[in-house]
């Protein structure tokens, strides 16, 4: 009825001569020769595939950016507060 945890350990590990479940170092060196691929690649479309925006309309993107940044923040501030102060008027009125 009781299996012993010996018995347990030894029918989960692997047996002799299984080989260990670590990747051969020729796995390894095909994964780093993917990884390196993948990332020439990348940077060739970068250059030739991708139009860059111009000088101003990227800073004009960029404060694009910045103002809606602002606005949303003070847009969750503002509902923080509000959510905070009912939070606390409810706990008042509980105790």
């Amino acid at each position: 009825m009781f299996t012993g945890l010996a018995q347990l350990v030894e029918h989960w590990s692997p047996k002799p001569g299984v080989g260990s479940s670590s990747l051969s170092t020729r796995a390894k060196i095909e994964i780093m020769t993917e990884i390196v691929k993948y990332v020439k690649e990348s940077f060739e479309e970068l250059r030739t595939n991708v139009s860059w925006p111009g000088f101003n309309e990227g800073l004009n993107l960029t404060v694009l950016v910045a103002v809606f940044s602002i606005i949303f923040s003070l847009i969750i501030w503002g509902l923080d507060t509000v959510f905070s102060r009912i939070i606390q008027e409810f706990f008042k009125l509980i105790n």
